[in-house]
């Protein structure tokens, strides 16, 4: 069962951690998790991560990857 997930993160510069978000697209397209991220026009540096994953299990073993947490 698929599930919506919402992330809210501060984050330095939001261009760089942009660049680095995109950069896992293929990642996370192999897993099946498809995400967009946004800038929070009043606070620059807060950013949302809005999708939807395949499973729980599935979301959790790529927000905890070693690709992911480099970010």
């Amino acid at each position: 069962m698929s599930i919506t997930v919402i992330i809210e993160a501060n984050v330095k510069d939001f261009d760089k951690w942009l660049a680095l978000f995109n950069e896992l697209e293929d990642l996370r397209q192999e897993e099946g998790i498809n995400f967009k991220a946004f800038k929070n026009s009043g606070e620059p540096q807060t950013s949302f991560v809005i999708g939807t994953a395949p499973s729980k299990q599935v979301f959790f073993d790529l927000f905890n990857s070693p690709e992911r947490l480099a970010i």
